[in-house]
């Protein structure tokens, strides 16, 4: 191995300890706090909403991930860069930690939920580093020992200090809460509701999106880089704000309260036309009508505020929580407590709106505010204020450029007009007329719906288009318009071949 090979990993070393040093930390102040998470978090805040949309659209469920690689492949190559130029300075290491660390705790310190401690991990983490760096950089004993002017890098040690580094960091992570909050999880037990709505059922087509969406294949589009992990033994709800009776709610408050349980279709801002950015879920939950009237909303309380675990923020519009529609605050998905990457143990539900406007996950917290007084997280970053959710269709088959026989062929997919409901689908081939498709049986105005049309499919290319038709009698329009700044609109279409 090359002397320069091996100062570039002398520097991945130390920069892997301050890493796992800060995330070991972290275990024990907040798993937010943590460097990479911290600075990913800031990242996400920054970044112009041009190049989220294109992340969303590209990555979709998968954007974090994305940020988490991006990141550390930026560390790993200016690790190994500041590794090569510490042989011969090695004070551009200690500079370069201390950046690191200063950059962390800055990070740290600006998220919603932080307090001073949020900074130790970072501050821990270029300590261990800046020991590291001094452990494998040493003095040549004699003039011989080094290859070339500088400092002798111990081999041996770069090894030890990469695999020290790895396990470290994993058991920072280990160490994080994940046990924990998982086993609290699968500790709680749902009542029985004290209402229950209809169960649905879906058409038996193949490559048509289930009528029911499970909790593992539900889409999740948020901003926490980390998960945010509240026990249920520690959660309290706080309703504040504009309120003529502030409360506070443990889990076990919610829990007996009389619980409804709905199907209800949630759907994502974000969704491009024909995205897949929506599912549909049986939901248990505690009305928050029903809550928000025992506190007793101010005249001029317009908006309620949902405050996550970590700080993010959501407004909705207090009539529509509160005008009979079945808003909950939810704990329960498809017969089991929240998964933890969907609000566990609580999170909140509006039909009819879209999620970045009324889904809280995590949430801590309601405060009754105004509209002219407050504007939540994505509404600072040019997003409508209110966001009713828009008519939608999609074909879900036959798929995008795929061959397919001539004669009947089934061209289906779901359609959605949440609280509005869907009365009607049609698709047309070729801009040819359109042809009413069969639809699911109704179930209620806030779940998708799922439909078919048998296509005498002729040879050659083909166009299908699909559009739907609200239960206000409303046909969804043809204008193609991108997510910004309150959903995107226009028919979804594929291409295929019949032969």
């Amino acid at each position: 191995m090359s002397g320069r090979t091996i100062t570039a990993l002398a520097g991945a070393a130390c920069a892997a300890g301050a890493l796992a040093a800060a995330q070991l930390t972290a275990a024990a102040v907040a798993p937010g706090s943590a460097p990479v998470a911290a600075v990913g978090a800031a990242v996400v805040d920054m970044t112009p909403e041009p190049v989220k949309a294109f992340a969303i659209r590209t990555f979709g469920e998968h954007d974090k991930l994305a940020l988490f690689i991006g990141i550390g492949v930026v560390l790993l190559i200016a690790a190994a860069a500041v590794g090569v130029l510490s042989r011969k300075r090695i004070a551009v290491g200690y500079t370069a930690l201390a950046l690191l660390g200063a950059t962390g705790a800055a990070a740290a310190l600006g998220r919603p939920a932080a307090d001073w401690t949020w900074a130790l991990p970072s501050v821990v983490g270029a300590a261990c580093g800046a020991l590291v760096l001094r452990l494998l950089y040493r003095r040549p004993r004699t003039a011989g020992e080094g290859p070339a002017p500088g400092r002798v890098v111990d081999r041996r040690g770069v090894l030890i200090a990469l695999t020290g580094a790895g396990l470290a960091g994993a058991l920072g992570w280990r160490l994080g809460g994940a046990g924990e909050i998982d086993a609290a999880r699968n500790a709680v037990r749902l009542p029985a509701p004290a209402s229950t709505g209809p169960a649905g059922s879906g058409l038996d087509v193949d490559g048509l999106t289930p009528y029911l969406t499970p909790n593992a294949d539900f889409y999740r589009v948020d901003t926490a880089l980390v998960v945010p992990r509240v026990l249920p033994d520690d959660y309290v709800l706080r309703i504040t704000g504009r309120v003529e009776r502030p409360m506070e709610l443990s889990f076990r408050d919610l829990l007996d309260r009389d619980l409804i349980e709905r199907e209800i279709t949630l759907s994502c801002v974000s969704n491009q036309v024909g995205g897949d950015l929506a599912g549909n879920a049986r939901w248990l939950g505690a009305p928050l009508g029903e809550l928000l009237a025992e506190a007793g909303p101010h005249d001029d309380a317009d908006q309620v505020v949902g405050r996550s675990a970590d700080g993010w923020t959501a407004g909705t519009p207090t009539e529509v929580c509160m005008d009979g529609r079945d808003a909950m605050l939810a704990v329960g998905m498809n017969g089991e407590p929240l998964p933890l990457e969907h609000g566990f143990p609580v999170r909140m539900l509006v039909p009819g709106l879209y999620g970045y406007v009324s889904a809280t996950k995590w949430l801590v917290e309601l405060e009754l505010s105004a509209f002219a007084d407050f504007d939540p997280y994505w509404v600072r970053r040019d997003w409508a204020a209110q966001a009713p959710v828009k008519t939608f269709a999609r074909i879900d088959t036959p798929a995008p450029l795929k061959r397919v026989g001539t004669g009947t062929v089934p061209v289906a997919g779901v359609a959605w007009a949440q609280h509005r409901g869907i009365d009607g689908v049609e698709v047309r081939v070729d801009e040819g007329p359109w042809h009413r498709a069969e639809l699911a049986p109704v179930v209620g105005a806030d779940v998708w719906r799922q439909w078919l049309w048998e296509w005498d499919a002729g040879p050659g290319r083909h166009k299908l288009e699909v559009r739907a038709t609200d239960g206000e009698g409303k046909t969804q329009t043809s204008e193609r318009r991108p997510p910004l700044p309150d959903g995107a609109t226009g028919w979804h279409s594929v291409v295929v071949t019949a032969e």
